[in-house]
């Protein structure tokens, strides 16, 4: 795995490669900050407790053509299971964000955030912030961002093996 030494003299040596790597962990904690509120916002409105989510899903229903894909994958799977991807989304949200910030099991984490990302676009929640975490979910599973600045690194020398910390 490819650690990036934060030593003055790398970080003199290789400039632009630096500033890459501190705007890309920029990025990954604004994307575990906006999942974090995403986890705190449902919360405190109380999704994990009552029928928030079946309400979203069936106005939403309301307003796609009929027979749609993303109709179909209301009325068919996300409206009966409501209160299970209530759950799945707000924990998920907060695992997600968590993980992100501390560096830990990044590229696990990230293939979760394209799930649920990919989840909100097929029911009909589709809008023009979709795309770009769409593109940051991958970015984070093909670079090693978690053995730059975070407990993946570490983690992988002591479980060499372990594909979490990859």
């Amino acid at each position: 795995m490819s650690a990036f030494d934060w030593s003055s003299d790398t970080i003199r040596k290789h400039p632009f490669q630096t500033a890459g790597i501190i705007l890309f962990l920029l990025g990954q904690y604004l994307f575990a900050v906006f999942f974090l509120y995403g986890f705190w916002h449902k919360l405190v409105k109380g999704w994990l407790w009552t029928d928030i989510m079946h309400g979203h899903f069936t106005k939403r229903l309301a307003e796609l053509v009929p027979g749609s894909f993303q109709a179909l994958y209301l009325e068919h799977f996300a409206i009966p299971l409501a209160m299970p991807i209530a759950w799945i989304v707000t924990v998920g949200e907060l695992i997600i964000g968590i993980c992100l910030l501390l560096g830990l099991a990044v590229r696990l984490n990230a293939a979760f955030a394209l799930f649920l990302v990919l989840n909100f676009a097929a029911g009909g929640f589709y809008n023009l912030t979709l795309p770009p975490f769409m593109i940051f979910s991958v970015l984070m599973m093909l670079l090693p961002s978690g053995h730059w600045f975070g407990l993946d690194g570490r983690l992988y020398k002591k479980y060499p093996g372990s594909l979490l910390f990859r």
